[in-house]
């Protein structure tokens, strides 16, 4: 995997859930979901999840979620390994779930960030989201504050896609 290749998007299945638990511990500690909400996430409707698979490797090396209401998107996750931040994986999620957004009609797309986390918050400024409010102590059981995010979204197939890198 290079800067110019973070690697191959593939959707997430069931078989990836001890990956996907071992990666939320690792990446969010004590605010991490079960393996159990992880499986609900995984089948729940309306729900869609991909993974970036290290092309060289075959190690899935990010994992990101979306749920679409029918009128508007929520990113429910995106989470890169330590070892492969800031080479892509993040971006290239996050422009494949609005790829998605796009896909199936959603007016909108929103998200929850942690105020402390600058390189997320870079990364979705990039892409064009705006900062709506903030949600004091959303995150649980750490007590942190979270960012509110929305990027509207244009008619499917307009040229509004921003380019985007980690």
């Amino acid at each position: 995997m290079t800067e110019r290749d973070p690697g191959v998007v593939r959707p997430l299945t069931h078989a990836d859930l001890p990956v996907l638990d071992r990666f939320e511990r690792e990446l969010f500690g004590a605010g991490a979901w079960s393996r159990a909400a992880l499986a609900e996430e995984l089948e729940g409707p309306g729900r869609w999840y991909v993974g970036v698979q290290d092309a060289a490797t075959g190690a899935l090396v990010g994992y990101a979620g979306l749920w679409f209401d029918g009128v508007d998107a929520q990113v429910m996750t995106i989470g890169t390994t330590t070892g492969h931040q800031r080479r892509g994986v993040g971006a290239v999620l996050l422009a494949t779930l609005l790829g998605r957004a796009r896909e199936v009609g959603a007016a909108h797309v929103y998200l929850e960030v942690r105020v402390d986390n600058d390189p997320a918050l870079r990364l979705y400024e990039r892409a064009g989201f705006a900062r709506m409010g903030r949600r004091r102590g959303y995150y649980q059981p750490e007590d942190i504050d979270a960012w509110t995010m929305s990027l509207a979204l244009g008619a499917p197939g307009a040229d509004d896609d921003k380019e985007l890198s980690a």
